[in-house]
């Protein structure tokens, strides 16, 4: 297995992000990032196929944002083979996490996970997001690369309860996309650091 995943140098990674992993948390972790690979073969998850890669462009750069999150309740939506949400569950278990993709493959691969790492804080839901009416509303929902700005807001707002907060993760910020939103919307731009990524994030 590459040294990056071995435990002194994730240990190393996560305190960056100033989160503390179990050794439970740790097996997953490393579990997870194994069977993403083997999934990968034959359903393409992700062009990212490299331990390295995965531990840096995915894993880590979904953990980045982990202090944000607030919860109880956090969906995340478009989230293909589990990014961010896996990731976070397993390091933010007192959240329950909801996982929706419109692909059903993808929604193949999470139930695999969730049962292997045993992730009692996740649910998975094959639906298109615009349609899906869970009958609950969630405190949080998040989304990496998923869409646009505009089109993230749209098609889940009927998602998000009273009070609740939008996270939408972005790679290099497009102003055009803040320039989108509705005028009337209060909106923050936080940059994130990522370990051993030099990306915008």
């Amino acid at each position: 297995m590459n040294n990056h995943l071995e435990t002194p140098e994730l240990l190393h990674a996560l305190g960056e992000l100033k989160l503390t992993a179990s050794q439970q948390q740790l097996w997953q972790l490393r579990t997870y990032v194994s069977l993403l690979q083997r999934w990968n073969k034959v359903f393409n998850l992700t062009a990212v196929d490299d331990v390295d890669g995965i531990l840096h462009k995915h894993l880590l750069d979904s953990l980045a944002v982990s202090g944000y999150l607030r919860g109880p309740r956090i969906v995340d939506i478009g989230s293909g083979g589990g990014l961010p949400g896996i990731p976070l569950s397993i390091m933010l278990p007192r959240y329950e996490f909801t996982l929706v993709d419109a692909v059903a493959k993808k929604t193949r691969f999470l139930h695999q996970v969730v049962t292997e790492l045993e992730l009692g804080n996740v649910e998975v839901v094959h639906a298109r997001v615009e349609s899906w009416r869970p009958g609950v509303r969630f405190d949080q929902i998040i989304s990496r690369a998923f869409a646009s700005l505009a089109e993230f807001i749209c098609y889940s707002d009927h998602l998000l309860a009273e009070d609740g907060q939008w996270l939408a993760m972005k790679g290099k910020l497009d102003r055009t996309e803040l320039a989108a939103l509705n005028q009337k919307m209060t909106y923050t731009v936080r940059p994130v650091t990522v370990p051993g990524l030099a990306a915008q994030r």
